[in-house]
């Protein structure tokens, strides 16, 4: 069975369940307090407008990767797409008709939204598990790399795509050309693991005559590429490398998003900044929040603001990370940590343009030489200014390594813009849900949480 028939299948039943739910309560009772007159064109409309809203917010949040994503993680996506078109459409009604209109029904229908996504959703995952096969996977390793790290890689990968990807067989690129690609023609899928950027050429002009589905880690040479444009100005093809983070328009835009977006969620976590800043103090009478110096763009100093969640003077015998277990974190300091409402009062720093909303993690001013001593393209991230949330902490774990952290900060360096910014900032309400994930960059070296106090 074809996983696209499966996955395809299960997106439109999905689709047709919530915005058909949603039409029904719309038609039989919102529609006629929205629209006295022309009522047949307003639910047409409104029923446009929901799809267009869903549809775009399942986009953002990969709500319909049924195949590569957990059954939580699908789950939890979906609701929050139907769940902002059911706002957004009910704060129509009540504009429209000048009015608050009653909010049960549409809960109730959100609730047998969710009810029968779940259903879809755990339905597909099994039969997607039971009736498709993994498809057989070679991966090739580069020859810098250690047994141990292509063990963790195989296991990382197995774990969350063993219903995908079957490797069948693990080379190392110094194996002889021949047998390599020899091996491409009896495997699905390629998998090309750090290799040279030589003998990844070769893998790919293979994987393309066979028509092969390859993965492959890019270098930081070819995130960089990233920020180039193509230039026909003779009539051999050019390559224009674009300095995006000092173009000045895109920068006055960001700053504006920033100004704006910091304002809001200021005015909207005001109560809850409250609460725990009481909390706090009441817990052992010591300063709310925590200073501390880091680095923004270009290596400027400056005073990141935190909630304090550890004891007063918890560094009084030098930095030491974070453990699990950590006796000098607070009792406080377990749940806005763990929460990561810790990260509130930075949105003053970004008021006062010392960081962005999204942007690398600003790193201690003392690790910072250390970071680029062992990896020199570390000085790249100092580009811009330092963020609340970016690409490592969306798309890392706990234990991913040090190199990835990096190069998914390159990511976002070479392909912001306020649509990427905005996106970034929607997908940081769902990792506040997810234990697993990265909160700052970490050496392989370093333990704990990567931001110590």
């Amino acid at each position: 069975m074809e996983r696209k028939n499966i996955t395809n299948t299960a997106k439109l039943v999905i689709s047709v369940w919530n915005i058909g739910l949603f039409a029904l309560v719309w038609i039989g009772f919102y529609n006629k307090f929205a629209f006295d007159r022309y009522r047949v064109l307003g639910a047409i409309m409104s029923i446009i407008i929901y799809g267009f809203i869903y549809f775009m917010m399942c986009n953002v949040y990969k709500a319909f990767r049924i195949a590569s994503t957990n059954i939580g993680e699908v789950v939890f996506a979906q609701i929050v797409a139907y769940g902002v078109a059911d706002l957004i459409l009910y704060v129509e009604c009540c504009l429209i008709n000048n009015n608050y209109r009653n909010v049960f029904p549409g809960l109730f229908v959100a609730i047998l939204q969710g009810i029968g996504t779940s259903v879809i959703v755990t339905i597909t995952k099994r039969a997607f598990c039971k009736y498709v096969e993994p498809k057989p996977t070679l991966l090739v390793f580069g020859k810098n790399v250690s047994d141990r790290q292509v063990q963790d890689f195989s296991e990382k990968l197995l774990e969350k795509y063993k219903h995908l990807f079957s490797i069948r067989k693990r080379l190392s690129e110094e194996e002889q050309e021949e047998y390599i690609l020899e091996e491409i023609e009896q495997n699905h899928t390629i998998i090309a693991y750090e290799v040279s950027q030589e003998n990844r050429g070769k893998l790919l002009k293979r994987c393309s005559e066979l028509h092969k589905r390859i993965y492959f880690t890019p270098t930081i040479e070819d995130i960089l590429c990233q920020g180039s444009s193509y230039k026909q100005l003779l009539d051999t093809p050019l390559m224009k490398y674009d300095y995006r983070y000092e173009d000045k328009p895109e920068y006055a835009a960001k700053r504006a998003f920033d100004i704006v977006a910091s304002v809001l969620l200021l005015i909207i976590t005001s109560p809850l900044f409250a609460i725990i800043a009481i909390a706090i103090k009441a817990e052992d009478g010591g300063p709310v929040f925590f200073r501390q110096l880091r680095c923004t763009k270009n290596g400027v100093p400056f005073e990141i603001i935190k909630f304090r969640s550890m004891i007063v003077d918890a560094e009084k015998n030098g930095v030491q990370p974070c453990t699990g277990d950590d006796p000098r974190v607070t009792k406080v300091g377990k749940y806005i940590r763990k929460s990561r409402l810790d990260e509130i009062p930075q949105l003053i720093n970004i008021l006062k343009g010392e960081m962005s909303l999204v942007g690398p993690r600003p790193e201690r001013i003392e690790h910072v030489e250390k970071y680029t001593k062992e990896m020199p393209e570390f000085a790249y991230r100092l580009r811009v200014k330092g963020g609340l949330t970016g690409y490592a902490q969306i798309y890392g774990k706990y234990n991913t390594s040090a190199y990835d952290k990096l190069r998914l900060d390159l990511m976002y360096i070479e392909n912001q813009s306020l649509l990427v910014d905005l996106k970034i900032v929607m997908l940081t309400f769902r990792t506040m849900f997810q234990k697993e994930r990265t909160e700052g960059f970490m050496l392989p070296s370093d333990s704990g949480r990567a931001e110590e106090e």
